[in-house]
């Protein structure tokens, strides 16, 4: 299982490109719809655990998918998965660059690029969002709309959430002892 998680993790950061919110719908497909790994709730929390631990949202969740599946051998070959092809690419691209930085050619498919990867970031927004109670898409609004237009720092949009999610669990928990 191991192997076959840095394997998946590996493909995934091969073939990613744009940063961690990119990642993120090519892990959902990968460990709940093509491989059953993960329940669509399940993965939903270890989402939110990975927006929230310090550190890229795409190297978090192959952590927790990796612990999650194999304990720390898993979370161990997940991460290298996920690192390696980035690494390569890194040092390739810092090697080469210098010479084509000026190219139009690059230039122009960087260009092409950023409409896509703008949707690989929306994809799963849109996808974790579904089924959610209809209050919530109030929250997401006022969220962004806080740190777009206000400027409020995400830290506390995030911590001001998790106490309304305390406080919303302690309400219904009260509620249902009655």
């Amino acid at each position: 299982m191991c192997w076959r998680l840095f394997l998946t993790f590996l493909k995934i950061g091969a073939f990613t490109f744009g940063g961690g919110y990119t990642m993120i719908s090519i892990i959902e497909h990968e460990v709940i719809n093509r491989r059953g790994w993960i329940a669509r709730p399940d993965f939903l929390d270890l989402l939110t655990l990975a927006q929230s631990a310090p550190g890229p949202i795409s190297l978090n969740t192959a952590v927790f998918v990796g612990y999650r599946l194999r304990g720390l051998r898993g979370a161990l070959s997940a991460i290298l998965g996920a690192v390696i092809p980035s690494f390569v690419i890194i040092l390739c691209v810092a090697i080469l660059f210098t010479d084509v930085r000026h190219n139009p050619w690059v230039d122009a498919a960087f260009r092409g690029m950023r409409p896509a990867v703008v949707a690989l970031i929306v994809a799963p927004i849109l996808s974790l969002s579904r089924g959610m109670h209809a209050a919530l898409y109030l929250v997401i609004v006022a969220s962004a709309v806080s740190v777009w237009w206000l400027g409020w720092s995400p830290i506390y949009i995030l911590m001001a959430a998790a106490a309304g999610g305390i406080g919303w669990q302690l309400w219904i928990s009260k509620r249902c002892k009655r």
